[in-house]
């Protein structure tokens, strides 16, 4: 029976060769240095292996650090690539090796106190924000106006591989920057990091605060595939999260599996929740509408889908039966807004009644990358959006504009970062 590790590191020094790592008759991972180095981890969750790679030289001193939940590969202690596994591989002290490369298997010796500080890295530029290897996807703002810290903050969906990692089901965690000024930015730990196997992705959602606490709410896409589940994290310091171990299913009256992307906010002594998902019924794209008295993973309430993207929609266009993803809604004087994402393209819909009906402008495109939501920036009444520009796949580069409101209360936009 393999011995369950919670962590092992794999080093070695970088030279041209191949070794192969087994344990119990079968090969737990192959590591190579040619061009590159490369290693491969065979996990029983799939036949495909999970695959890392960096550039190095000759001489540089490699680490493949393996935790339950996640692989780092380093290169002369700087963090190059990562993978998220799940299931069970045959990696021990007493794994046995067959090449030219030798690998020391260690333990790694832990620190006590496990704890991120609150401050990472310190005035970035925006091309600072993202490390090599690492692409920004979702962006997720959030701002308090009345009695918060003062900055903007932006967590946005940290993605390697363009969506491939952890056989594609995309790995993602919650990565978080802070800014005064949109011009300067905080490095702040990751918020919502995968922590279980079974997190296929940690995916699109929202921040609130609720009686001196912030509730990171998201959609939890399985490993297995069965249904997302939605949920929170919650936090004392809007830096460091602790998940919540409950979890709740959308109601019966929507499709569960591709339920996600929850949008939270207060409004008329009710907490609001919009969440991306099919009707049952008909499989129209629609963003469910649910309430509650409190903040709280239980007790939502159905209060009937917001919109439906095929009432706007005509049904001989190609849009036909999309989904609307990762809502937005704020006000700005006395029109509310609600804005969804349909494929590449974001769109805004108004009304003078905070959920409808809505009218959809003429000229309703948010022209800040993919899926852009929107925060206030502190002490300054601008509302600016933060989305991404994909670069070879999904996810990529930020992009921001600020939204300015014409007399009619239509939205014009001005750009800040380009796509």
């Amino acid at each position: 029976m393999t011995e369950i590790m919670e962590s092992i590191e794999l080093r070695f020094t970088a030279a041209k060769g191949k070794t192969v790592i087994s344990g119990e008759g079968r090969t737990a991972c192959v590591i190579s240095f040619g061009d590159k180095v490369a290693a491969e981890f065979y996990y029983d969750f799939s036949p495909e292996p999970l695959r890392l790679a960096s550039d190095a030289r000759p001489g540089d001193a490699v680490k493949l650090r393996v935790d339950l939940h996640r692989i780092g590969l380093y290169v002369n202690e700087e963090l190059m690539d990562e993978e998220w596994p799940c299931g069970n591989i045959p990696l021990t002290l007493s794994c046995s090796q067959s090449g030219d490369l030798p690998v020391e298997i260690t333990v790694p010796v832990e620190a006590e106190d496990h704890r991120e500080p609150p401050v990472i890295r310190s005035g970035l530029a925006v091309c600072s924000i993202r490390r090599p290897g690492v692409n920004i996807g979702d962006c997720m703002p959030y701002s308090d106006e009345t009695d918060g810290d003062g900055l903007y903050h932006l967590f946005y969906l940290y993605d390697r591989h363009h969506h491939h990692s952890k056989w594609r089901l995309g790995a993602h965690q919650w990565a978080h920057v802070s800014s005064r000024d949109l011009k300067t930015w905080t490095e702040r730990p990751m918020a919502i990091p995968i922590t279980e196997g079974w997190e296929g992705s940690i995916c699109t959602g929202s921040v609130i605060r609720s009686q001196n606490k912030w509730y990171a709410w998201y959609a939890v896409r399985m490993s297995d595939r069965s249904p997302a589940r939605l949920t929170c994290a919650v936090s004392d310091d809007l830096i460091h999260f602790e998940k919540s171990s409950e979890y709740f299913h959308i109601p019966e009256a929507y499709e569960p599996t591709g339920a996600r992307d929850p949008k939270l906010f207060y409004y008329g002594g009710k907490y609001h929740m919009l969440v991306t998902t099919k009707l049952q019924t008909d499989g129209s794209g629609c963003l469910a509408h649910l309430t509650n008295d409190e903040m709280a993973v239980a007790g939502w309430r159905d209060a009937g889908c917001i919109m439906r993207w095929n009432d706007y929609c005509a049904p001989e266009s190609t849009e036909w039966n999309k989904v609307p993803e990762c809502a937005d809604w704020f006000s700005i004087g006395r029109y509310y807004y609600l804005v969804f994402g349909i494929g590449s393209v974001s769109r805004y819909l108004m009304s003078e009644e905070p959920f409808g009906p809505w009218s959809y402008p003429d000229n309703n495109t948010i022209p800040c990358g993919a899926v852009p939501k929107s925060a206030v920036l502190p002490g300054t009444g601008r509302r600016i959006f933060m989305g991404f520009h994909g670069e070879g796949g999904y996810a990529g580069s930020l992009c921001a504009a600020e939204a300015l409101q014409n007399a009619d209360g239509t939205l014009r936009f001005v750009t800040l970062i380009p796509q």
